[in-house]
């Protein structure tokens, strides 16, 4: 009978992994290092090595474990290949029978934000739900699709990166991808700051954001005291990133929007603000589409690959 399965999240600095129950009880949560040098060659086998202690500790029996999901930060095909993964060192890598030949367990891989939104449909601020739609707001916009339960990573593995929709099409800053006038521009937290010194420097007005470190914090917060500098550019950020989730919705209509990442810690502030212009901008059957934070926080990474497991 089988009693546990893995959920490991590949970062670039460190690895996170988590044994759970089959029923999604997380038993143990632990970190090991990326070691990406030599292109990341031992990062599997160290996985590998992580879950084989890890068994040894509790007393798992290989045939208790129905098996290992594992997401990584770049597209993965559908039979758990990458093409690349440049935060990790790798270059064409077949995840998914590496870790069965190092494991002798079954295998299954997705994409690290495809992964962090199954884990919130799962577990998460979207329990429950099986149509969900989520954004990962960080250094950059990342996001996932989760259709009938399961992860929607579309024909080049790209599905849900709303990030790299085009908003501003006439934009003359590129974006890390090279294409110019990303959401994630305007939407990240390098946005936000980006949004701010712009409208610091065409506006004499002044500003509590013109006496701190801009961040996407100190946004929010000064935003929070009533600024109205800092109001203008919570709007423009809202206004971008609600229109980006109307566009998504009226092409997926989910049943939950999430907002998760770094940038989601702004907490209610920013839901009401992205909820506002979202309604003005969403086609008229999905306006009443509820926008919550995300849960799980670092760990939607891990549960998502556990519920992976599900999907063999």
């Amino acid at each position: 009978m089988k009693e546990y399965r893995f959920g490991i999240d590949v970062g670039g600095t460190s690895i996170k992994c988590g044994l759970f129950r089959m029923d999604g009880t997380l038993e143990d949560r632990w970190e090991i290092p990326t070691r990406t040098e030599g292109h990341g060659e031992a990062i599997l086998p160290d996985i590998a090595a992580s879950i084989q202690a890890k068994m040894k500790e509790k007393g798992i029996r290989r045939e208790q474990v129905a098996g290992v999901g594992i997401g990584v930060p770049g597209p993965v095909s559908a039979d758990g290949e990458v093409p690349q993964a440049v935060n990790l060192g790798w270059g064409r890598k077949h995840i998914v029978e590496e870790m069965e030949s190092l494991t002798g367990l079954p295998a299954k891989a997705g994409n690290d934000a495809n992964v962090a939104a199954l884990g919130e449909a799962w577990k998460g601020g979207a329990e429950g739900a099986s149509q969900v739609v989520m954004a990962t707001l960080g250094t950059g916009v990342g996001g996932g699709i989760i259709i009938d339960g399961k992860i929607l990573p579309g024909a080049h593995g790209a599905a849900g990166e709303i990030g790299h929709a085009n908003m501003e099409p006439d934009e003359p800053e590129s974006c890390n991808c090279g294409n110019h006038g990303c959401l994630e521009q305007m939407a990240s937290a390098t946005g936000i700051v980006r949004l701010a010194k712009k409208e610091l420097i065409e506006s004499g007005e002044d500003s509590i954001l013109r006496t701190v470190e801009v961040t996407a914090k100190a946004v929010f917060d000064a935003y929070g005291q009533g600024d109205s500098l800092a109001g203008r550019v919570v709007d423009a950020f809202a206004s971008y990133l609600g229109r980006g989730l109307a566009i998504t919705a009226c092409v997926v209509d989910p049943e939950v929007i999430l907002i998760g990442g770094g940038v989601a810690r702004a907490g209610e502030p920013l839901l009401k603000a992205v909820q506002r212009e979202y309604e003005k901008a969403a086609f008229a059957p999905c306006k009443e589409t509820p926008i919550r934070l995300a849960r799980l926080g670092n760990d939607a990474g891990i549960y998502g690959a556990a519920r992976l497991v599900d999907t063999m």
